[in-house]
């Protein structure tokens, strides 16, 4: 009779045993933390940005074994936070990628929601520090991030790199024509939302790498070095390459920005 019970007793928690591997292996991602040792750097497409925006830079990025996407968060229109893991989410440096559903909203709400995926990225990975690098819009509203969200609440930022980011507006009148919305109404020159930039205080901790390209129709490089007036000079270095052919989308397609951005993120760092 002991034995028996000794036998139904060992089955018991055997099968708990497995409940619990299985349980652990199939647990929804946002369920789980998890921590990285290195600093992740997260990348913010743009005005109507996509996935697709910063895929094949990271793909590049990849293959270059400076690193290998680890999660991709996407804000959906209400602000409801989804994470997906690639490759284990662990790696020595670790690509994370914002994808907002409403790429058209203005600056302030698009900071928000990526206030908030930087949070959840702080509480459940436990993330205290990360390179940012945004492109056009993208670098505007990582600005926004670090002027109003700089907390302990949040991930502080060691590096960040502006691509194609017209900080004092889109000065061509014609493209406001075709984009009519909240993100273009913030994107003209002297707005009430570009103003903002210049009021709040930059934090003293961050290095900045600020990248235009003269072939640059939409964010034009005068456009692009008014960071300027919201960066320190000792805190930012500006690269604007001169090449006419060289356009606004093509600059997260260029090899040339590339190796800028992997000097100044993790090179320079090492020196």
């Amino acid at each position: 009779m002991k034995n028996k019970i000794r036998l139904i007793i060992g089955i018991i928690l055997f099968i708990l045993f497995l409940t619990g591997i299985t349980a652990y292996i199939y647990i929804p991602n946002k369920a789980r933390s998890e921590t990285t040792n290195s600093i992740p750097t997260v990348f913010i497409h743009g005005y109507k940005g996509t996935a697709k925006s910063f895929n094949t830079m990271l793909n590049r990025f990849e293959k270059n074994g400076w690193g290998k996407k680890g999660l991709v968060y996407f804000i959906s229109s209400n602000g409801r936070i989804l994470d997906y893991k690639v490759n284990g989410a662990q790696a020595d440096q670790m690509f994370v990628q914002i994808i907002l559903q409403n790429n058209r909203a203005n600056f302030s709400d698009s900071a928000r929601w990526l206030s908030d995926a930087l949070r959840h990225l702080k509480e459940n990975y436990n993330v205290n520090t990360v390179n940012l690098v945004g492109h056009s819009m993208g670098g505007i509203i990582s600005v926004y991030y670090m002027q109003q969200y700089n907390t302990e609440d949040y991930p502080n930022v060691r590096r960040f790199v502006a691509i194609g980011s017209p900080f004092d507006g889109i000065y061509n009148k014609e493209y406001f024509k075709k984009h009519q919305d909240a993100a273009a109404n913030d994107l003209k020159p002297n707005s009430v939302a570009l103003r903002m930039l210049y009021q709040g205080g930059f934090p003293q901790t961050v290095d900045v790498l600020n990248i235009g390209s003269t072939g640059d129709l939409v964010a034009y490089p005068e456009s692009v070095q008014t960071i300027r007036n919201i960066v320190p000079e000792n805190q930012l270095k500006e690269v604007i390459i001169q090449d006419d052919d060289l356009g606004h989308s093509d600059l997260h397609e260029s090899q040339k920005v590339d190796q800028m951005i992997h000097s100044f993120l993790w090179q320079d760092e090492s020196q």
